[in-house]
């Protein structure tokens, strides 16, 4: 089942905010929740917000579990832009768009959560790698033997 979540007139610009939607799309929501916390742009606090929403709004309104939602969908429209003036020199203006978004997310339990490659290649590394036997603490390394002096 498809959920949706919108958040309208958000003061950023549609270019800045699709560089980080795009990022999200096809992920589980919990992986796409962990990169937007480490993404370092105001866009992502923005979309993690509406994508928290949409979780909400599965759980509640729709009975799904969040740990079977995948993005289907994270798309940035262009919202109203507000026109205003900077004087410039010689009496002329200047224009200044101030640009606004509205930022829509689709999440869906309906595709398979796909692994990445990189997190496949992961696995499989991590599966064929042998274990070493750990050294317990409570076990203390071999004493090195005191240097023998010798005379000459």
């Amino acid at each position: 089942m498809k959920v949706l979540s919108i958040l309208r007139n958000a003061k950023i610009s549609a270019f800045k905010c699709r560089e980080v939607t795009r990022e999200i799309q096809g992920m589980p929501v919990a992986a796409a929740l962990d990169l937007l916390a480490f993404t370092p742009k105001k866009a992502a606090g923005l979309i993690s917000k509406t994508l928290k929403s949409a979780i909400a709004n599965a759980e509640n309104n729709n009975n799904l579990r969040a740990d079977k939602l995948v993005v289907q969908e994270a798309v940035v429209g262009e919202g109203p832009t507000l026109k205003r003036f900077q004087p410039k020199a010689r009496g002329s203006a200047g224009p200044i768009r101030k640009r606004s978004s509205h930022i829509r997310i689709t999440v869906t339990d309906e595709i398979e959560i796909k692994l990445s490659r990189r997190a496949k290649a992961a696995r499989a590394k991590n599966a064929a790698k042998p274990t070493k036997p750990r050294r317990v603490a409570s076990e203390a390394p071999e004493p090195i033997p005191a240097a023998v002096a010798t005379t000459e």
